[in-house]
């Protein structure tokens, strides 16, 4: 059984930075990609970024230079700093953990809203 719960959403200005964190627990996390999705209303969930057990993360084009994934084994948590960020960047924003077979995992998300 694998738990993610996430947290960091504001209410932030343009250009302005956010961290969201997602705390994960359960078997086999070491070894699994990370994810972290968005979805805005009115549209379909999107993946932002991914993180791979080795490290190497993914990005969506949209949020490349300014969004960066990370994780930190000791704490069992994946981060996503947001910086320069954009009003098209609201969203309420899910960490996910694909396990084929074994499961697919999501936390229940933490609003991220951009405005002045």
């Amino acid at each position: 059984q694998v738990q993610l719960v996430e947290s960091g959403g504001d209410l932030v200005q343009p250009g302005g930075s956010l961290r969201l964190s997602c705390l994960a627990s359960g078997s086999l996390l070491d070894i699994t990609p990370i994810n972290w999705y968005r979805q805005a209303p009115g549209k379909q969930r999107e993946l932002v970024a991914s993180i791979a057990a080795s490290n190497n993360p993914a990005y969506n084009e949209d949020v490349k230079g300014r969004f960066t994934i990370s994780r930190d084994y000791t704490k069992n948590v994946v981060y996503l700093q947001m910086n320069n960020l954009k009003p098209e960047d609201t969203a309420v924003y899910y960490c996910n953990v694909w396990m084929g077979s074994r499961g697919d995992y999501w936390g229940q998300g933490t609003q991220v809203t951009v405005s002045s």
